[in-house]
């Protein structure tokens, strides 16, 4: 089965189907706002000709006219466009398409710089990809230079492939059925369709949590929308959260993906608000009191979190004078810090806005002196309200914007919350009220306008399923209101929602009501963000960059901590992402539930940000929201063990969920958390290769065995690297957990606690005992680990001890792996060494190339499959080991050798016979 990467975007092969649930909204946008000369008839639309085709030396350029009448079906169709065809690199290829006179709003390269193209001549005639196209109608399609007659990879020429007569698009009676799939190109809307084999696998597509898992639903009669438009909401189910790697639109988009009733394709649609058209298609052959109580419980704690009651008045780069008094938060982060342990706090989006001409609060007003505030249309400051208040939003298009943020960090840990990294939070950007209802208003009002958890009225008394308790009380409502009392800010005419501001240099479109309505949860677009016609430096408006902030944000205080703590890497997690947030920051999952559907869900997540680029990702471990129960939290703290960003986190007013809390839950996460530990080489190396190869360090099945189709729907197991298999119990009061092990019996599985050799059925599932306090892990025949023999309570005290090596021989004898070593904080490029690992039947043989100084010892090695005979003798680089420093299992097939202290630097070759 073959793969490809598209526009994020990653399909693979066909597959026996299964059952998706239904869309669970119309297929159709529906206008805020009628505008009489607009048709919303997608259908009559001319679609494009291409003309004026020109060869350069790295792919070709075109024209493309309208063929016809202007159908001004969700804005005004632009006449003329420019059509670029670049070959970038022998994997990937470069489709643009823009209008001609260059009005429509782009991504500032200052925002994400693409690595550029290698300007090959030859790749015209030699890359993986090859683009076709069709003069009139305008169309084209991917193929593979290798498969010419093969599947295309992405088809727009949905009218010429064969299948039954389909209704037209959009119906007098707004049916959902699907016609004629022209290629429209307006100032407000924008539409292109690609046809897929029916049962083509979609995995991606932006940050989701989703009923029908990992792999998206496209089966016939159903499918998806994913509504890309970045918002604040607790984790909704099937909803749009962020945006990431989508074609490139920063703003507003839905993506489609269904099979149209009697049809034998299905379809990718996409649907944007404005911008150009800009893909990039890559190829492959497969996708590959609290801190002493954790130590009195011996439960390793790396990572001290705060949250926001650890500011003053809920302000920014503050501290509560009474709660945190600055002395002694000083002296606490310096105790972790002695102990080799971290504090990270929170910061908001949001900045708060000054009370009055005697209230002091610099970040503010260093921000007004440096002009770095949002703005309204006519210039005045854009106020919303989130925890502090009335608050301003820093405008990262600003030229000034990252030396505040620097200046208001650097003064933040010289006051004494000395920071080893950053929580960004709130950060799509998030207002409780709709447009800039602080314009005018009274700014001592710092009411929140909905009730908090814990408090009265809104007490948390939910428990996950399955937990047999009587519940505290009922919850109180939620409501989320606010008054815009900025002049004509939402009104369905006049000059202040329009654009004429800049972004793109169109004129005459309506920021605040787009004809077509995206699928947004919240329905109206500034809900719970910022207004879509709030400005910024440069003449951006919020409508064209709003899936923008969280990323620049990103990046600004990723520049800020490189300058705040030199020579060391920053640390960042953060909420809000889009394309290239991996090369600034880290991602939390968002405000989850203590369920176990959720727990569920945090798999989903992970492997969306390994595709995504984003690896270091995580979920909140036992739920944020509402009450966990032992059991879940049990069950989940083991989970999270094994993924790449691991946190308990716990909202206002529930149950205490630290793991000490339950016996079973601290026993439970210090197995799980030593074999974490034990792991870091091996999690470090996977790190190292994504970020110099791109490969995730967590992994689906199918991912590593992309020919069997059983494995591409699977979503509650998942791989670390090639070689480890995670089988975690995901409902309550069970036991026994089911899973697959790939391979179809011809790769052998061993349990990671026992080494014993897995009984699984071949392409099935197979039953593995799951005690309450038990994961089900498993180790990949062929692999060579390095490992850390002495897991510690920090990664620190783990790395300073010796390294173990595990090595599980396939039936040949052959296993091969790798592991790279560096100072684990400086700012690459730095020293570092990779460490080979090879055996064949009956020999290991370790080498080394790099120039950092490994100082840990090789102390143990443990072989897997050496066969059922016990060795007469052990050597290392020709000299027996004594008898008493190695044993044999015959049962296990294990060798182990102990005591060796083998230098890493210069390598050596252990055999037996």
């Amino acid at each position: 089965m073959l793969a490809t990467f598209f526009a994020g975007v990653l399909l693979v092969g066909q597959t026996l189907g299964r059952d998706h649930s239904s869309l669970s909204r119309a297929l159709l946008g529906d206008s805020v706002l009628e505008d009489p000369t607009l048709s919303h008839n997608v259908s009559s639309c001319p679609g494009y000709t291409l003309s004026s085709l020109q060869e350069t030396e790295t792919g070709l350029t075109a024209q493309l006219s309208l063929s016809g009448d202007a159908c001004n079906a969700f804005g005004h169709d632009v006449v003329n466009l420019t059509l670029e065809v670049t070959y970038d690199t022998e994997t990937r290829l470069h489709v643009n398409i823009y209008d001609t006179v260059d009005s429509q709003f782009t991504i500032p390269s200052s925002v994400i710089e693409l690595a550029p193209g290698s300007n090959d001549s030859s790749l015209k005639n030699n890359s993986d990809l090859v683009f076709n196209y069709e003069s009139s109608p305008f169309a084209f399609w991917i193929t593979r230079r290798s498969e010419p007659d093969g599947q295309p990879l992405f088809d727009t020429r949905i009218s010429s492939l064969p299948q039954t007569p389909i209704p037209p698009v959009r119906s007098t009676d707004n049916s959902t059925a699907l016609d004629g799939f022209p290629l429209v190109f307006e100032d407000q809307y924008l539409q292109l369709t690609s046809a897929l084999p029916i049962d083509t696998n979609v995995y991606g597509l932006g940050e989701v949590i989703a009923n029908s898992g990992f792999r998206r639903a496209v089966g016939p009669g159903n499918g998806t929308i994913q509504t890309l438009w970045a918002r604040d909401i607790a984790d909704p189910v099937d909803e749009n959260v962020q945006p990431l790697i989508v074609s490139h639109s920063s703003a507003g988009s839905d993506i489609l993906l269904l099979t149209p009733p009697s049809s034998n394709v299905s379809l990718i649609e996409y649907r944007l608000l404005g911008g150009t058209l800009d893909f990039y298609f890559f190829s492959g052959p497969s996708p590959q009191k609290v801190v002493q109580k954790m130590r009195d419980a011996d439960i390793p704690l790396e990572v001290m979190w705060n949250d926001i009651d650890l500011y003053h008045a809920l302000r920014d780069f503050t501290s509560d004078p009474v709660s945190f008094p600055a002395d002694e938060m000083k002296s606490f982060i310096e105790e972790l810090a002695s102990k080799n342990q971290h504090y990270i706090p929170i910061v908001d989006a949001a900045v708060a806005h000054t009370v009055n001409d005697t209230d002091i609060y610099d970040p503010y007003t260093r921000g007004v002196e440096m002009d770095v505030w949002i703005k309204n249309p006519d210039g005045s400051e854009y106020v919303g309200q989130v925890w502090p208040g009335y608050t301003v939003f820093p405008d990262w298009f600003s030229e000034n914007a990252t030396a505040l943020w620097t200046e208001a960090l650097t003064n933040w840990s010289n006051s004494g919350i000395e920071f080893s990294g950053i929580w960004l939070d709130m950060n799509e950007a998030s207002s409780f009220c709709v447009g800039s209802c602080g314009t005018g208003a009274d700014f001592s009002n710092t009411s929140v306008p909905f009730l908090l958890p814990g408090q009265p009225g809104n007490l948390v008394s939910s428990y996950p399923e399955g937990y047999n308790a009587t519940v505290w009380g009922p919850s109180g409502n939620i409501t989320v209101g606010g008054t815009s009392t900025y002049g004509n800010n939402f009104g369905p005419v006049g000059t202040l929602s329009r654009r004429g501001v800049g972004a793109g240099n169109q004129t005459d479109v309506d920021l605040n009501y787009p004809p077509y309505a995206i699928h947004n949860g919240f329905g109206r677009l500034a809900e719970h963000t910022l207004a879509t016609n709030a400005t910024h430096a440069g003449g951006y408006v919020e409508l064209d960059v709003h899936n923008l902030w969280g990323l620049m944000e990103e990046k600004a205080t990723h520049l800020a901590l490189l300058s705040l703590r030199k020579g060391k890497r920053p640390f960042i997690i953060s909420r809000s992402t889009f394309a290239s947030s991996g090369k600034w920051t880290g991602h939390w999952l968002g405000d989850n539930f203590s369920l176990w559907e959720y727990m569920y869900y945090n798999i989903q997540g992970v492997l969306q940000f390994q595709l995504f680029q984003v690896p270091m990702v995580g979920a909140d471990t036992c739920g944020f929201h509402g009450n966990t129960d032992e059991e879940l939290c049990n069950r989940w703290m083991q989970l999270s063990a094994f993924m790449p960003f691991y946190r308990n986190h716990n909202g206002m007013g529930a149950i205490s969920q630290e793991p000490y809390v339950w016996d079973s839950v601290a026993n439970a996460s210090r197995t799980a958390m030593q074999v974490r530990y034990s792991m870091l080489p091996y999690w470090y190396t996977l790190f190292a290769n994504a970020s110099t190869y791109g490969t995730p360090p967590v992994r689906a099945l199918f991912f590593e065995f992309p020919n069997e189709p059983e494995l591409f729907g699977i979503d509650r197991q998942f791989l670390i690297g090639s070689d480890i298999l995670v089988t975690p119990v995901l409902k309550p009061n069970i036991s026994t957990v089911d899973g697959i092990f790939p391979g179809r019996g011809s790769v052998v599985w061993r349990d990671w606690y026992t080494h014993q050799v897995v009984n699984a059925t071949a392409g099935a599932n197979t039953t593995l005992d799951a005690p309450l306090g038990h994961i089900n892990v498993h180790v990949r025949d062929g692999a060579a680990i390095l490992l850390h023999a002495e897991p510690a309570y920090t990664t620190a005290e783990t790395r300073a001890g010796p390294y173990a090596l595990l090595v599980t021989q396939d039936a040949s004898g052959y296993a091969f792996g790798t592991a790279y070593v560096d100072d684990g904080e400086s700012v690459p490029p730095t020293p570092h060494t990779t460490i080979t690992f090879q055996a064949q039947k009956g020999q290991l043989a370790i080498s080394s190339t790099g120039d950092y100084i490994v100082e840990q010892k090789l102390d143990t090695v443990t072989v897997l499959g050496v066969g059922a005979d016990k060795p007469g003798s052990v050597q290392v680089d020709g000299q027996d080991v004594d008898e008493s420093s190695w044993e044999f299992d015959a049962g296990l097939e294990r060798l182990v050798v102990k005591g060796l202290g083998v230098d890493l630097n210069k390598g050596a070759s252990l055999t037996w016979a």
